[in-house]
C-alpha cells in the first residue's frame, strides 16, 4: 500500500493507494471512525464490491443505499435519495457515509455528507481509474444541473481516499480510457516527464499492468494534491486542474449528460485547449499534434461532436471560472506548464471554436 496525504491543517487526510484494501479491517479502522455508517453505491458497483466492503466494516451499524447508475442521474432527485436514507436510519452528526464507486457516486455521496445536518463525515472509496486519480481527491462535491455541469455543489474534504487498484479489473475498457484523459491532463498541467512517462508506458496502462497503473494514480494524486494544499477552494492555482474541462463541460452538457463519459469529454477538451495555446503562440504544431497522438493512442476522442460555437460559447458562459463575464481558460504555457487566463483574443477563442464545434447552430 502506498500512501499520500492531502495536506490542509485539521482538514488533512490520508490518500491510500493499493491491492486488497476495500475489506482491510485495519485500512477502513483508520479511515472511518463512526459506529453508524451509511454507504453509498450504484446498482452496477453493488453486486461486484457492496459485501466485500460490508465484511471490513463489521461490527458497526451499517446501511446502504445504491443509486443508479450513470452521470444523468447526478441530480438534486438522486441526492435526495441518499438524504432519505440518512433520515430513514435515523444517522446522526456523528455518521458517516462511504463513497463507493466512481466519480459520480463519489460527487453525490459528497455533496450529502455536506449538506446533512451542515455536515458529516465521509470517505471515498473510488472504483474507477478516473475517480482514483482525480473527482475523489480534493473536496469537490455536488451535482449537475440541466443549464450546467457541477452547477450545485460544496467544498468538502473527505476523511480518507481509499483507492483499491483491485477493483479496476472488472472496469469496462471505455471507462478505462476515460480515466486516462485525467491522467494525461495532470502531465500536461504540470509535469512533462510524467507525459514522458505516460507515453512510454501507454501500452502497460490500457492492459492494467500493476506497477503502471499505481504509478500513474501516485502521480496524478501527487500532482492534484500539492495544487490543492496551496488552493482548496479554487480561487486560483487549482484552476489548473480543469484543463479541458471548460470545452469538456459544454460537450457534456449540449450532448446530454452520460453520452460522452466525462473523461472522453475532456480528452476533446484538452485537444481544443491546446488548440487554442497553439493560437495563441505559446506552443507549436508539433506540441498539439503530440497531445492529439497520445490521446487518440488512449483511444480517446480528439474530435468534439459539432454543437455550434455559438452554443458552445453560451454553455462555457456558465463555468464556475468566469469572473465579471470574462471566461477564464485553462490553457498550456508549454507541453508540461498550465496557465489560467482571461486575457486571450476573443477571435483566437472563436476561432476555436469553430474550427472544433463547427458556426453556430
Amino acid at each position: 500500500m502506498e500512501r499520500l496525504s492531502i495536506e490542509l491543517g485539521e482538514r488533512s487526510y490520508p490518500i491510500l493507494i493499493g491491492p486488497g484494501l476495500l475489506d482491510s479491517v485495519p485500512v477502513l479502522d483508520e479511515a472511518v471512525h463512526a459506529r453508524d455508517v451509511l454507504v453509498v453505491t450504484n446498482d452496477t458497483v453493488a453486486p461486484l464490491y457492496l459485501e466485500r466492503m460490508l465484511r471490513g466494516l463489521a461490527g458497526r451499524r451499517v446501511e446502504h443505499v445504491a443509486l443508479p447508475d450513470g452521470e444523468r442521474h447526478k441530480t438534486l432527485g438522486t441526492l435526495e435519495r441518499v438524504l432519505d436514507a440518512l433520515v430513514e436510519h435515523r444517522m446522526n452528526r456523528d455518521a458517516c457515509i462511504a463513497a463507493l464507486g466512481g466519480g459520480v457516486v463519489g460527487d453525490i455521496a459528497g455533496f450529502a455528507a455536506a449538506c446533512y445536518q451542515r455536515g458529516v463525515d465521509y470517505v471515498q472509496v473510488p472504483t474507477t481509474l478516473l475517480a482514483q486519480v482525480d473527482s475523489s481527491v480534493g473536496g469537490k462535491t455536488g451535482v449537475n444541473h440541466p443549464g450546467g455541469k457541477n452547477l450545485i455543489g460544496a467544498f468538502h474534504q473527505p476523511r480518507a481516499v481509499i483507492s483499491d487498484t483491485d477493483t479496476l479489473a472488472t472496469l469496462p475498457p471505455r471507462e478505462l480510457r476515460a480515466g486516462l484523459a485525467e491522467v494525461i491532463k495532470a502531465a500536461l498541467v504540470a509535469d512533462p516527464g510524467f507525459l514522458d512517462w505516460i507515453e512510454a508506458n501507454l501500452e502497460a496502462l490500457l492492459s492494467l499492468e500493476p506497477g503502471a497503473v499505481a504509478r500513474a494514480i501516485r502521480r496524478s494524486c501527487e500532482i492534484k494534491a500539492a495544487i490543492v494544499a496551496e488552493d482548496e477552494r479554487e480561487h486560483g492555482r487549482r484552476a489548473l486542474l480543469n484543463l479541458g474541462h471548460t470545452f469538456g463541460h459544454a460537450i457534456e452538457t449540449a450532448a446530454g449528460y452520460g453520452e460522452w463519459l466525462h473523461g472522453e469529454a475532456v480528452a476533446a477538451g484538452l485537444v481544443m485547449a491546446a488548440d487554442l495555446s497553439r493560437r495563441l503562440g505559446w506552443i507549436d504544431a508539433a506540441d498539439l499534434a503530440r497531445v492529439k497522438s497520445l490521446l487518440a493512442r488512449a483511444g480517446l476522442p480528439v474530435v468534439a461532436p459539432p454543437i455550434g460555437a455559438g452554443r458552445a460559447l453560451a454553455l462555457m458562459g456558465l463555468d464556475k471560472k468566469v469572473l465579471a463575464g470574462r471566461i477564464r481558460l485553462v490553457l498550456l504555457r508549454r507541453v508540461g506548464e498550465g496557465v489560467v487566463s482571461g486575457d486571450y483574443p476573443a477571435d483566437a477563442l472563436e476561432a476555436t471554436l469553430v474550427a472544433h464545434f463547427g458556426e453556430a447552430a
